[in-house]
């Protein structure tokens, strides 16, 4: 399903959204009853490994119909082999501007969830250049982007905003606890900025989300906090809408890459021009759906898997009037068929060799 079908004009750019970032393995502990303790086993009653890191966001937006490519530096090593494969060969995502590093090994993140919440351990050592440069990175309609403390955007960023691309960030921890408001700079190249609460209210010097996201509409054309169970808030200054969008309550087995779920879903729906409510409500529904699978890029839905939803809303119940309500525009936009469902996930190994 193409969800930019009806309002895709003739000199568009052929990619709909461009991203960079560093690829990890992703190796995801769920089933635990507890955090790890110190000079203890622990078992895991699940596990997946898939794709992460940039390729959470990649995937998720291709699986959401959006034509996607993706810059970024991978390992020659097996795990490199995967993740290549998975994004390219599976996913469908434009892997041009990525390139092979000879010699550098994939960076690896384990994963654990428990009690709602996850822990996670890395490895890697910093990625060659994404090879990111005019003559590489396709003109796109959309841009994600991030605003790290202590940094300026990247120049790739100034010139797609200047090409007419709408930048699409959000912003890194500041792990020093400074929280300097010189952070958000950058957001006069951006279209829309997508902080958690914590991120939005130790840069805004509020305290609420909403009192926050009032603060960075003074600073940005689209400001969306989101708030965890809670849903998310946003303004849009272009329209002159404000909408505070409560989440849906699932029983959520690994939150990993909910939130580039969520950023995936609200660009699709800011692309095809939708109404600032019906945005966040879907934005909800994906990470919703994606946290009930492991991993982050697997774990991420595509049309049908929302139909199916939709559907069973629908025919067995189990969602509130008020969910209804919100959630009606979806029966103008679903696709009639499911032939990309089921989708691929996360598996315990990175594959099996054919015997």
């Amino acid at each position: 399903m193409d969800p930019l079908a009806s309002v895709r004009r003739e000199d568009d750019p052929v990619t709909d959204v461009f991203l960079t970032g560093t690829v990890f393995l992703d190796i995801v502990f769920t089933g635990l009853d507890h955090a790890p303790v110190r000079g203890t086993e622990t078992w895991a009653r699940g596990m997946g490994s898939s794709p992460g890191g940039a390729a959470n966001m990649a995937t998720a937006l291709r699986r959401l119909g959006l034509r996607t490519s993706l810059a970024a530096a991978f390992g020659d090593d097996v795990y490199g082999d995967y993740c290549w494969e998975s994004l390219a060969d599976c996913e469908g995502i434009d892997l041009g501007p990525s390139h092979r590093a000879p010699g550098w090994h994939s960076p690896v993140t384990v994963s654990m969830a428990y009690e709602g919440e996850r822990t996670m351990v890395s490895h890697g050592h910093e990625a060659p250049t994404p090879c990111v440069s005019v003559a590489e990175r396709p003109r796109s309609l959309a841009c994600v982007a991030s605003l790290d403390p202590g940094r300026r955007l990247d120049d790739w960023v100034r010139r797609a905003h200047g090409e007419g691309s709408r930048i699409f960030a959000d912003v890194g921890w500041d792990g020093s606890g400074v929280w300097d408001p010189d952070t958000l700079a950058d957001l006069t190249h951006c279209h829309a900025f997508l902080p958690n609460a914590t991120e939005a209210q130790h840069y805004t010097r509020t305290d609420s989300p909403e009192a926050a996201v009032r603060a960075l509409a003074e600073l940005v054309p689209v400001a969306v906090v989101t708030k965890g169970a809670a849903g998310a808030v946003a303004v849009d200054g272009l329209t002159g809408e404000s909408a505070d969008v409560p989440a849906l309550g699932v029983d959520a087995l690994d939150p990993t890459g909910a939130g580039d779920v969520f950023m995936a879903g609200f660009i699709t729906g800011t692309l095809a021009g939708w109404p600032l409510a019906d945005r966040l409500s879907f934005a909800n529904l994906t990470a919703a759906l994606s946290v009930q699978h492991f991993g982050g890029s697997l774990s991420a839905p595509g049309w049908a898997e929302v139909a199916a939803w939709w559907q069973y809303a629908i025919k067995c119940g189990g969602q509130s009037d008020e969910v209804m309500r919100r959630y009606r525009f979806l029966a103008d936009l679903l696709p009639a068929g499911t032939a990309d469902w089921p989708l691929r996930r996360a598996t315990p190994t990175i594959g099996f060799r054919a015997t």
